[in-house]
């Protein structure tokens, strides 16, 4: 067996070039719009934070930035805690709460679908965290729509 003579990894070691930008560094053009819908289940994943993430990034790029929460999308934008709401059972658990604050606090809007919060995930619009817009279901395809005609960048991921 050959014999591993390696140092053993320490906190600050890196193994990539995390230096390196390989594409320039895209700015909104005044007026450009970015939509990032997202059909996710809370804590069943990375890409229900990853996609706020990725919003908060796209408003500080510029662009005028709306989170579309449908299906499933919308367990990431109710209020949690335990034991009581706000608090943080976990570390991590108001992930999604406290990034959508910023988000919104950056001047981000957040829409929430009506159906999917009181049909197929039992809650009320008093759930949602402030700030968050319900909508009708029908409003889910023209936001959708509406982004479309406005040429804006529209991210819309989905997971089951």
């Amino acid at each position: 067996m050959p014999a591993v003579t390696a140092e053993a990894h320490k906190d600050g070691d890196y193994f990539v070039d995390y230096e390196e930008k390989v594409f320039e560094d895209v700015k909104a053009e005044p007026g450009e719009k970015a939509l990032v819908a997202f059909h996710t289940v809370a804590f069943e994943g990375s890409i229900g934070l990853v996609n706020i993430l990725n919003a908060i990034r796209l408003g500080r790029k510029g662009y005028e930035t709306s989170i579309l929460l449908y299906g499933p999308g919308v367990t990431l934008g109710i209020q949690r805690g335990f034991p009581t709401l706000g608090d943080e059972a976990f570390p991590g658990h108001q992930n999604f709460a406290a990034n959508l604050k910023k988000f919104m606090a950056e001047g981000g809007k957040v829409y929430a679908c009506r159906f999917a919060l009181q049909a197929l995930y039992g809650h009320g619009e008093p759930a949602l965290l402030p700030g968050i817009r319900p909508i009708a279901p029908q409003d889910v395809l023209d936001c959708i729509l509406l982004h479309k005609k406005a040429n804006a960048v529209v991210i819309d991921t989905w997971t089951l």
